[in-house]
């Protein structure tokens, strides 16, 4: 089966599932089955005695495609709530990445002018590269990379997107 790129909105989805085997291999294979790609997924123990688990996921799609996979994930037994965030109304998304960047020279004050900007915080230096720790909104993260590539980018790793409700709203 191909995965293409689908043409629709974006929706960051909140799922609460019980913390059980294969439930993560059931939620992808929803959207697998259906041709769909996941842009990013989190999951995380969110109870005190370790049994729910909520996990994010963030597609494409049109509406109707997005209700689709929303109401066969609700059926799924382990699935608690599945919340369509970008649907409810104003909520906060954050991610967090790991940069890698090497220079020398003005390359290297560049970047840490930068990093500075942008609130990235060097948590490994040498005396050829950094690692940056930088966290905000996807398009903050994807801009800091993007002015890193001129600079020396040698390495990514991004934690994928966690999202919740404003105010006292629960997903």
């Amino acid at each position: 089966m191909k995965i293409t790129e689908q043409a629709g909105e974006r929706h960051v989805l909140a799922v609460q599932v019980d913390n059980e085997p294969g439930i993560l291999a059931k939620i992808t294979g929803l959207f697998t089955a259906r041709g769909y790609n996941i842009d990013s997924l989190t999951v995380a123990d969110i109870t005190e005695d370790h049994a729910i688990s909520r996990i994010t996921i963030v597609t494409r799609g049109p509406p109707e495609v997005i209700d689709q996979i929303q109401a066969q994930l609700e059926r799924l037994i382990p699935v608690h709530r599945v919340t369509d965030l970008t649907e409810e109304g104003p909520h906060v998304e954050r991610e967090l990445a790991l940069v890698k960047v090497t220079g020398t020279g003005e390359k290297r004050v560049e970047a840490l002018r930068l990093a500075d900007i942008f609130r990235a915080r060097p948590v490994d230096t040498t005396t050829e590269s950094f690692i940056f720790e930088i966290t905000g909104s996807p398009e903050k993260v994807d801009s800091f990379i993007a002015l890193m590539r001129e600079l020396g980018l040698v390495e990514v790793g991004r934690t994928g997107v966690v999202g919740m409700m404003r105010g006292a709203a629960r997903a």
